[in-house]
């Protein structure tokens, strides 16, 4: 597969977040747990900084669904639910994604959300792209540059997905659903800021009563984020202390980099390997990414906070 040949020099200033607004695009599997949900209302109550063009459902496989497609049709229904509190009208903006993951790079799904990224991404000139935000597998976007590889030149990926390079292995939710996608995104040579799991989105920890003082009682979507994050620890936490128990809400990580990317510092390194036992293998041939190093967590739970309850359009809010 032939990819378009970015120069490190190229790709460096792509990656160079602009100081003016940036439009994305929203990969998401947002019925897989509870942290899209956070991810897409910040996404969106973001709009001086962020222009939400699209919203695609990626494919997973858990027990929230019985198979990928499944997964990825419960996450257009969920997406189209949080459209509906925001009072945002869905049309040509959420597109269904693939039916399932990639078994190889020869077949890749033209879905929906594939073909829209492709005509979407090919109108932006390459010295502003069109961002990329992947928070689940990230199938769409790989069997979009699959299909049409000449849109690397015009986008910028920021996945959350895979452990760090010093982990004994690459192994995450994200990954594990679509490593074919994985090694496609690491390997194309697209922009990339790669947001790894284990000591970096991992540390975005909050806890009920932060749920409760900052998110509930706020909007119709504060409400529901809060009844969600409420039913998960009912859940999956029974016999927990209530004032202690902390959930990681990992994705908005990724737009807390387009917001402030002082808060996920980033370093730059050759894109590594991912063998065939996902594990990571350094090649210093390779081509340069981001990688993220860590996070300010307070830093990114105060701004979400702020931007719901700030009560900025097109959110409904409700007196508190």
């Amino acid at each position: 597969m032939q990819f378009p040949l970015l120069s490190d020099e190229v790709r460096l200033r792509r990656l160079q977040l602009p100081l003016h607004k940036v439009h994305i695009v929203l990969d998401t599997d947002a019925y897989n747990e509870i942290d899209d949900q956070f991810a897409i209302a910040y996404a969106l109550a973001c709009n001086e900084r962020i222009d939400v063009e699209a919203i695609y459902a990626a494919p997973f496989y858990n027990p929230r669904s019985t198979g990928p497609q499944d997964g990825m049709e419960k996450s257009y229904e969920e997406i189209l639910y949080i459209l509906d509190l925001l009072r945002i009208q869905p049309d040509h903006f959420v597109c269904r994604g693939s039916p399932g993951f990639l078994r190889n790079w020869q077949m890749p799904y033209r879905s929906e959300a594939a073909l829209d990224l492709i005509e979407r991404a090919l109108g932006y000139p390459p010295d502003t792209p069109l961002y990329v935000v992947a928070i689940g597998a990230i199938t769409n976007v790989a069997s979009a540059i699959l299909i049409e590889p000449e849109i690397i030149n015009h986008i910028v990926v920021i996945w959350v997905g895979a452990q760090p390079l010093y982990w004994p292995h690459a192994k995450d939710f994200n990954l594990l659903q679509d490593p074919q996608a994985a090694r496609l995104i690491l390997d194309c040579g697209v922009p990339l800021v790669q947001i790894p799991c284990a000591g970096v989105a991992s540390k975005m920890l909050i806890t009920i009563p932060e749920i409760e003082h900052h998110v509930e009682g706020y909007s119709l979507i504060g409400n529901y984020l809060a009844d969600i994050f409420k039913n998960y620890h009912a859940a999956y936490a029974p016999s927990a202390d209530r004032d202690t128990w902390s959930k990681v809400i990992w994705d908005i990580v990724t737009i807390a980099y387009l917001v402030n990317n002082t808060w996920v510092p980033t370093e730059v390194i050759h894109s590594p390997v991912l063998t065939q036992e996902l594990r990571w293998q350094p090649d210093p041939t390779r081509h340069l990414i981001h990688f993220a190093k860590t996070v300010n967590r307070d830093a990114i739970f105060e701004d979400f906070f702020k931007k719901l309850a700030n009560g900025t359009e097109p959110m409904t809010f409700m007196d508190r």
